[in-house]
């Protein structure tokens, strides 16, 4: 057999055993992240929360999720994958099902705080892990098939947790309640699953050949030394050095847009949609309308960004989508039309994810991933905390949704001309190796 027929081969099964299970572990842990949206159809009345503090609560999520992602990505580096994302994953799901013990604000913005403590390090920590399994030409279509999970859950949990609130009364339990209990399970399930199953390293794996891992090892061999000799402008450092060095920053904003418009619309979408007089079970239905179309233009333009072997492009159009129907979006007042740009605004949204974390590896280089990574979705998702919190805020103030996403509108724009801006500069100084890093 040929190199490049052994690497198909590996690609392909190293493919079909660990993205279609990572996949349904994003999938629970976003769905337990913003099923708080269906929820506040009963919970923000039974327990008295107003649009900015369901705002607050919701971001508090994200400050915890960015104190906390750099410093899991690191003990995930020193303890292995398998013990830290099962321990993610198992705090995650307890944290997510004592949310049903809620009672006020107060115990509404701690839950939040510990849910995304608990979750932080899970998405760059498996980015980080699938660099160590797929070489760098593949990962826009490997990045897109892990991330589908998102809009997936929102496709798949919408229904199950409109039908979920209708469980209102049974046992003494609020339905809001019984969504939290009952999709907080899985979690907990899978933890115990990926800490028996999930190999650390391809040489762990029993279901590659020696001639597979052989070529997997070679070939990501040969990726590092072409980034230590150069061939990424991040190269490693001290921890702070990389957080902080300019092109980590500059990622980290240009995702910041599209985090806040993915984690923003994920949580309050539901109830734009249904501020349009539609019941709660239509809004379940009609909410997983735009998830369901990005997972599918999400997988094809993440393998159109890996036969192209172009990132910049490939990230920055997506964008530009997603900002200029967001921004017509909020000009329109009746359903359809607005649905129409709510779909638009998610392809884009979704369709950035692939291209973009490929482009974040290969700047950063294998040595600087493990900070440099979690630094970018750290920082983005501190962006989800000012959407979310603004849009609550904007949106109590004034009654409209429409000036309530402004904010994501602005971040989107300003990370679309910032990602141009550093294409055009890639061959200058500015993109040299820091030798004193």
């Amino acid at each position: 057999m040929s190199p490049d027929d052994i690497g198909a081969s590996t690609v392909r099964r190293v493919t079909t055993v660990l993205i279609p299970f990572l996949m349904i572990c994003y999938l629970v842990s976003f769905i337990d992240r913003v099923n708080v949206g269906f929820a506040a159809f009963q919970m923000n009345k039974d327990i008295g929360l107003t649009p900015a503090v369901f705002g607050l609560g919701g971001g508090l999520f994200f400050i915890s999720y960015f104190l906390f992602e750099v410093p899991s990505n690191l003990a995930m580096k020193r303890f292995g994958a398998r013990k830290w994302i099962a321990r993610i994953m198992l705090s995650w799901g307890l944290v997510s099902a004592c949310t049903a013990l809620v009672t006020g604000p107060n115990s509404f913005y701690v839950v939040r705080f510990l849910l995304g403590a608990a979750e932080a390090g899970f998405f760059p920590g498996v980015i980080l892990y699938l660099t160590q399994w797929f070489p760098a030409a593949t990962r826009g279509r490997i990045v897109s098939l892990f991330y589908v999970a998102v809009p997936l859950s929102s496709f798949v949990g919408s229904p199950i947790s409109a039908a979920l609130l209708q469980m209102d009364g049974i046992g003494g339990l609020y339905g809001w309640q019984w969504l939290f209990l009952i999709e907080a399970s899985p979690a907990v399930l899978l933890a115990l699953f990926t800490y028996f199953w999930l190999p650390d390293t391809p040489n762990d794996a029993t279901w590659l050949t020696a001639a597979q891992k052989q070529w997997l090892s070679t070939t990501l061999e040969a990726e590092r030394k072409g980034s230590s000799a150069g061939g990424a402008p991040v190269r490693e450092g001290r921890t702070w050095r990389i957080m902080f060095h300019p092109q980590v920053l500059l990622l980290s904003l240009v995702y910041a847009g599209t985090s806040a418009a993915s984690n923003g619309l994920s949580l309050w979408q539901p109830q734009i949609l249904k501020s349009f007089g539609l019941s709660t079970t239509q809004t379940g239905w009609l909410n997983a309308i735009p998830f369901a179309v990005a997972s599918v233009m999400m997988i094809w333009w993440g393998g159109v960004s890996d036969r192209r072997r172009e990132r910049v492009w490939t990230t920055a159009l997506p964008l530009a989508l997603s900002a200029c129907a967001l921004g017509a979006g909020m000009l329109t007042k009746e359903l359809v039309p607005a649905m129409l740009f709510m779909v638009l605004t998610l392809v884009g949204t979704y369709a950035f994810k692939g291209p973009f974390w490929a482009l974040s590896t290969e700047r950063l280089g294998p040595a600087a991933s493990a900070a440099g990574l979690a630094q970018i979705n750290a920082v983005g998702n501190l962006a989800g905390f000012a959407g979310t919190y603004l849009i609550g805020v904007i949106r109590e103030q004034t009654g409209s949704f429409a000036l309530a996403l402004t904010p994501i509108l602005a971040l989107q724009v300003v990370g679309f001309l910032l990602l141009i801006a550093s294409n055009r500069k890639k061959t200058g100084a500015a993109f040299e190796p820091q030798e004193n890093m």
